[in-house]
């Protein structure tokens, strides 16, 4: 049994606009002691799983169906002391801007020390010495007079290993890292994304790794989840994603980074923009950006394509390809041919 089991999750927004499918049916796994990437622009809808997993919503927002699973037991529709219990101490969250997750009023000793006495039996100076123990895990040097200043006084750097400390606050079994790396320059980053996985090592427990940045989910997941406007498009092993992509908008992010051998010739970006949630067509999301269309992709859905072992995908340009099964297709109909064709 996984550790985290995400089946069929739907989380919308009701606006006055409508209904904003922002998650669309996703299924995913994260295994003991494993870090799982989930890759795609943004609006795809990798934090807004992030948020329903740890039951963090904003208030217009709703799963409305599915079920998520936490070491066999579900998170959908416990109740909210049950799941305090689990948020923070279970699973942890480093969240994007640290300046804006940090209380820019309380000093990081202080926001800290309710983590830890939140969360764990640690209280008075045991609870500070706790304190400062995290900071030196996370290589904050002078960890004695940080916890005394305030986050305005760190740098970016700082701030985020700051809140990687309070994540690793109660040793959780789950962290979700939503693009911790985002607002650090390239240095910082690699440092930040080294002692994550030294932690993760150390204390052993699963990642979930959320990023558009294609490298440094090379560089750190063990598998990978491609999610384009709230769906899944492919996922497999970091090698198989990266080596054999199966899917036309996994073919577009990884032809989209920049490389040392590409001296002196354009990039290649994926051309479009992202289609509206309000209003999601009947077939592929990607269809309208996608340079490989064909009618079928316009009028329905692809299906689950086992690729191999390791790797799904659903791309009706893998049955023209005869990568999958042309079987899928129901005989007798217009879509046989339309697969043949590439219009």
């Amino acid at each position: 049994m996984a550790l985290l089991e995400v089946k069929d999750l739907h989380t919308s927004f009701f606006t006055e606009a409508g209904e904003v499918k922002a998650v669309n049916g996703i299924s995913f796994d994260l295994e003991y002691g494993k870090v799982l990437g989930i890759v795609g622009e943004s609006g795809s809808g990798k934090s807004v799983t992030a948020y329903s997993i740890m039951q963090i919503l904003a208030p217009n927002g709703k799963i409305v169906s599915g079920s998520i699973k936490f070491d066999g037991q579900e998170l959908i529709g416990m109740d909210k002391k049950s799941m305090r219990e689990i948020r923070g101490k279970r699973i942890s969250i480093i969240f994007q801007d640290p300046m804006t997750s940090l209380n820019p009023v309380y000093s990081i000793g202080h926001q800290l020390l309710e983590a830890i006495k939140l969360h764990t039996d640690y209280k008075g100076a045991a609870a500070r010495e706790r304190a400062v123990e995290l900071l030196r895990l996370v290589n904050v040097n002078d960890p004695e007079r940080r916890v005394k200043q305030y986050p305005y006084e760190l740098s970016g750097g700082m701030r985020q290993r700051v809140m990687i400390a309070m994540a690793l606050a109660c040793e959780p079994d789950i962290l979700i890292a939503d693009e911790p790396t985002t607002a650090l320059d390239v240095t910082i980053q690699a440092q930040i994304l080294e002692l994550m996985m030294s932690l993760q090592d150390e204390i052993g427990m699963s990642i979930i790794m959320i990023t558009h940045d294609l490298g440094v989910v090379a560089q750190l997941c063990d598998e990978v989840v491609v999610m384009y406007a709230g769906e899944i498009c492919e996922q497999g092993t970091a090698d198989e994603i990266y080596y054999n992509p199966r899917h036309e908008y996994t073919k577009g992010l990884l032809n989209s980074i920049p490389t040392a051998s590409m001296a002196g010739k354009k990039l290649e970006p994926i051309s479009g923009t992202p289609i509206d949630l309000l209003n999601l067509p009947a077939g592929c999301p990607f269809a309208p950006r996608c340079g490989e269309t064909m009618k079928i992709c316009i009028r329905q859905h692809a299906p689950r394509m086992q690729i191999n072992d390791e790797h799904i995908a659903y791309c009706w340009v893998n049955v023209r390809e005869g990568v999958a099964d042309g079987s899928i297709i129901p005989t007798g109909t217009e879509m046989q041919t339309e697969v043949a064709l590439h219009e």
